[in-house]
């Protein structure tokens, strides 16, 4: 069993500092970002470079639109296994338990994975469910949209990129590979001498990743140096991780953080992440704006096609970006 101390809050500079002696002896700033701060891009920007993680308040969602969803997601996964096994699994799309990705990474965990851009009339989820879950996801998925965009827009802004939608159209048009993740960590007994993995620890390859869960703990993000710090869970607040795409189109500037998820509680844990993907055929590399010379790259060009393929043939904890490194011999028509 894993015991995870819940850090005590303290304040440092009129800032939010958690201090967790379990994971780390010194005080650990997990980013708080006011969206409606006329400072918030320059702290957005400040928490992609330092950490790859922030916290998101005055975000503008209504508390009765998550309320309502977290309430029909714990619907569907409290539905007969039978029912839930009708509803998936699709490839990669639908219900799943268990089983991450193709590669024998296994988590203590049930999913559903919708894609945004789709009809969810023809989903198979929701023909398990009722009208009012179908559209409850479809609200949530615009709204999450908007975020994305927000944010992009304001890194954007701040390190003046022109034009300011440059990232964000990414994912506003119809073309984009966004998709929603609900997972579903259920109850377990406490076994003292083991450690039990609910998500094992990744980064994601989209731009951005936008998270909310229920109040229960679980998160880690692993920080430069190595340590897993504990998130304090907010299931008011929204989350958000930097990508290996962005990762990349920054030359590197910003970090895409890693994180996992450990169940340590008899209390099931409840989470929404939202990916802002890129069209597949869009072109990844540096910016140009930021990297004016192709010899300071670090990156290769490649399409959010290719890096989402050859992400998908990995183990869910391997190093994705390393092979597209220029660095590396790397021939990108082997992907």
């Amino acid at each position: 069993m894993v015991i995870m101390l819940q850090p005590e809050p303290v304040t440092l500079n009129n800032s939010q500092v958690y201090v967790n002696p379990k994971c780390k002896p010194s005080p650990v700033l997990i980013p708080v970002v006011n969206l409606t701060d006329q400072n918030a891009k320059t702290q957005i920007v400040k928490a992609c470079e330092e950490l790859g993680f922030f916290r998101v308040i005055n975000h503008g969602v209504q508390p009765e639109l998550l309320t309502q969803l977290e309430e029909e997601a714990v619907k569907f996964f409290a539905l007969p296994q039978s029912h839930k096994d009708k509803a998936g699994p699709a490839d990669p799309f639908g219900y799943g338990s268990k089983r991450i990705g193709p590669n024998d990474d296994v988590g203590w965990i049930e999913y559903i994975l919708l894609n945004a851009n789709s009809d969810t009339k023809t989903t198979a989820v929701f023909r398990q469910t009722t009208p009012t879950f179908r559209e409850t996801v479809e609200v949530y998925m615009e709204e999450m949209k908007d975020m994305s965009s927000k944010v992009l827009e304001m890194v954007a802004e701040e390190l003046k990129i022109e034009p300011k939608e440059k990232l964000s159209r990414l994912v506003r048009v119809k073309e984009s590979d966004s998709c929603l993740r609900m997972n579903h960590y259920p109850e377990k007994e406490e076994t003292p001498d083991k450690k039990e993995v609910g998500f094992g620890e990744h980064t994601d390859p989209q731009l951005v990743s936008v998270l909310r869960s229920n109040d229960t703990e679980g998160l880690q993000i692993c920080l430069k140096d190595g340590t897993w710090v504990d998130v304090p869970p907010d299931h008011s607040s929204f989350f958000v991780f930097v990508g290996d795409t962005l990762q990349v189109m920054t030359n590197g500037r910003f970090k895409s953080v890693k994180h996992r998820v450990l169940t340590n509680t008899k209390r099931s844990r409840l989470s929404m992440i939202y990916f802002a993907g890129p069209p597949l055929t869009e072109k990844i590399a540096p910016l140009s704006c930021l990297v004016p010379k192709q010899e300071d790259w670090l990156y290769k060009e490649f399409t959010w096609s290719q890096y989402k393929s050859a992400a998908y043939k990995t183990k869910l904890g391997d190093y994705r970006l390393g092979p597209f490194e220029k660095q590396l011999p790397f021939s990108i028509s082997s992907v």
